[in-house]
């Protein structure tokens, strides 16, 4: 029977917690031994397991940590000197952690889990495990004994969570006590054996300074993200498996002031939140009778009523995006999330596709709507070839119009090269202002010189009119009503003719596109072409051709009638086509675009 079996049996006999030991340091890689070597170290591994287990007892209620190390240095060491083995100092410490990682910390892979500079852990198997660092993952010289050697560890690690694993529930999420996230999944469902995945959590948690020393993101981009959670923008944080999001969500949720109380929601709580009012709330999964199960979205709608100022769910997955995105828009405003995405616009995707797993048969339209008004801000994360975790996309959604949801880049990355295997690029703003500039001020939110680096508002290119909440309880010196960037109907004169590009339904006093049904909108238009030829020195009657898009066919009869109005007898040749998106945004029902003799 080997060690790993009487230490379990031992363990199942008593219930004394056994202590951490944390390593004096990581150990070395091992080097490759002769077959005379390896068959000497494992026979005094094998006479060093009999005596650990003689001491077995003595060791699991030592009540200092340094002292189980001790005395297992006493046991190595004797046995040595007994056989006068020869070993060198690297073989006899390894033989030290070997035990001790046995006795009380996980296994073969303790060494890995106490390596800072590593970042994921990946067991395939008893004798397949991998590590990633810098961004690469790479094979490791260790290996477990079988594959109940793995499920022990296994057992180790989600036991203190009250959680199991078994053929009939194969599959569990946990964590470590220091936060990292693991995964296991066994047979039947995994055909290599046991398999562990273990993302490690920074020992210190990652700040602001170091994403920009690690190329993540530049400090206007994290100056800008600091005022949208100042100003209680709602944010969802998206990015594929192993991208960085938890990190991002972490901080930017530093962001949240002291004074608020915070409730966060998770599958296996990771969050590593430095304000001191937060409640975390953990989902449980059912118990070997199937029953007791705690999920996400009911723990999401008991936080709504724990007066919490802001809601952070760690991801949402299925359903509880609903209930997240309700919450967004019933007063916990500032609420932050995150979800597996491979692009802004595929997160809205996504999010479409999770409420409808809610179990409600909601309208496309409403759902979308919803989102819409809800969400403020995309951040997008993602891995490079290199290996490197990058802020990619900062993306606002500002609104819906004929279905579609509204977005536009703030910031963007934009990669130019690849130099020695790196990947390099430049992380800038777009040149487009957001919408919800004005809440900054109204909020009482000071901005940087320069604001973020986003260009100030141009007057010959207004920023696009945002959300309704934006524009309420805004200053007068906030961004407000502004003039379409389409449909004014450039007039342009040449070979005898001028040609005036699509004009729109708007009003010339006011500058706003009409809110009108089609016949309103088509006298609108054709009062601006009127306008625009006679500016030009030609006219209405002097039309040959004409282009108008609608909005809606359906509405082709309606506006036949206003414009036989306008053209009786021998109306102009023109065609009808569907009206370009532009176009849509703006609220136009109708366009025209002419030609006419000058």
């Amino acid at each position: 029977m080997s060690l790993h079996q009487r230490v379990e049996r031992a363990q199942r006999g008593d219930d004394t917690a056994v202590p951490v030991v944390p390593a004096e340091r990581p150990v070395p890689p091992k080097a490759t031994l002769s077959p005379t070597r390896a068959a000497l170290l494992a026979d005094i591994r094998s006479r060093v397991q009999g005596e650990v287990i003689g001491a077995f007892q003595s060791l699991v209620e030592a009540s200092n940590p340094a002292e189980v190390r001790t005395r297992i240095v006493a046991i190595v060491e004797r046995i040595i000197t007994e056989h006068a083995f020869t070993v060198t100092r690297e073989e006899r410490m390894g033989l030290v952690e070997e035990i001790v990682h046995e006795i009380a910390g996980f296994g073969p892979i303790e060494p890995f889990l106490l390596d800072d500079t590593i970042t994921e852990v990946m067991v395939n198997g008893p004798n397949n495990i991998y590590i990633e660092r810098g961004g690469k993952i790479q094979r490791v010289d260790a290996t477990f004994l079988n594959d109940e050697h793995v499920m022990r560890i296994i057992d180790r690690i989600i036991a203190p969570m009250g959680r199991h694993i078994d053929e009939t529930s194969p599959r569990v999420d946990a964590r470590l006590p220091d936060g990292s996230r693991v995964n296991a999944i066994i047979p039947p469902l995994s055909l290599v054996g046991p398999v562990i995945t273990i993302r490690k959590f920074a020992a210190k948690p990652y700040t602001v300074e170091d994403l920009i020393r690690f190329g993540t993101a530049t400090a206007e981009m994290f100056d800008f993200l600091h005022a949208c959670v100042q100003a209680r923008l709602n944010i969802f944080v998206s990015g594929g498996t192993g991208s960085g999001k938890t990190t991002t969500l972490n901080v930017i949720s530093s962001f949240i002031p002291e004074d608020e109380r915070i409730i966060t929601v998770e599958d296996a709580a990771e969050l590593q939140l430095r304000q001191e009012h937060v409640v975390t709330l953990e989902s449980r999964p059912p118990n070997l009778e199937g029953a007791g199960e705690i999920a996400i979205r009911d723990l999401l709608r008991n936080a709504l009523h724990m007066r919490p100022d802001r809601i952070i769910v760690g991801e949402c997955r299925s359903g509880e995006a609903l209930d997240m995105i309700q919450a967004m828009t019933t007063g916990q405003e500032g609420s932050i999330s995150t979800g597996h995405a491979n692009s802004s616009r595929d997160m809205l995707r996504r999010l479409e596709t999770m409420i409808l797993m809610s179990g409600y048969e909601l309208p496309l339209r409403a759902i979308r709507e919803q989102i819409a008004s809800a969400l403020d801000l995309i951040i997008h994360t993602a891995r490079l070839k290199d290996g490197s975790r990058k802020i990619v996309n900062i993306t606002e959604v500002y609104g819906i119009d004929d279905d579609e949801i509204l977005t536009q880049d703030i910031f963007v990355f934009e990669q130019t090269d690849v130099r020695d295997g790196k990947v390099v690029g430049e992380l800038r703003p777009t040149g487009i202002r957001p919408t919800f500039m004005g809440v900054f001020k109204a909020n009482g939110i000071e901005l940087p010189p320069g604001e973020f680096g986003i260009p100030a508002e141009d007057p010959d290119r207004p920023t696009p009119r945002g959300k309704g909440r934006w524009t309420a309880g805004v200053t007068a010196e906030a961004p407000g009503e502004t003039r379409p960037l389409v449909g004014q109907g450039r007039a342009v004169t040449a070979g005898g003719m001028v040609y005036v590009s699509s004009v729109g339904p708007i009003d010339p006093e006011t500058g706003q596109v009409m809110s009108a049904g089609i016949k309103e909108q088509t006298r609108q238009c054709l009062l601006n072409l009127k306008t625009r030829l006679e500016a030009a020195g030609s006219s209405l009657d002097k039309v040959v051709w004409a282009n108008w898009s609608l909005r809606d066919l359906s509405e082709l009869e309606t506006f036949n009638e206003e414009w036989l109005r306008w053209f009786p007898g021998d109306s102009p040749v023109g065609q009808g086509t569907l009206m370009p998106q532009s176009h849509r945004r703006a609220g136009f029902r109708i366009s025209i675009g002419v030609i006419a003799q000058a």
